[in-house]
């Protein structure tokens, strides 16, 4: 995957434009990094992270109220199509 994504998220307010960027955040006393964190961001604004699975099959939105469930499963089923890690 690029270093940065970008979707358009259409919804009955008008589109937003989603920054999508992939994140590998230390796992604390492993000294190993987690891997199928993607950040999102809408502007300066941090959406929170979509947080994968090792299979890319199951998913986690962390984010605080920002999107709704079927506004982060429609960018975490973006994220999956278009990452070779499938």
């Amino acid at each position: 995957m690029k270093n940065e994504l970008k979707y358009i998220l259409e919804t009955d307010d008008g589109d937003r434009i989603i920054k999508i960027n992939t994140y590998n955040p230390a796992i604390p006393g492993t000294g190993a990094y987690a891997t199928g964190v993607f950040a999102l961001q809408e502007g300066k604004t941090d959406l929170g992270d979509i947080v994968f699975d090792d299979k890319m099959k199951q998913w986690e939105y962390t984010g605080m109220g920002n999107l709704t469930h079927k506004e982060a499963a429609r960018i975490a089923e973006f994220i999956k199509n278009t990452t070779n890690d499938k």
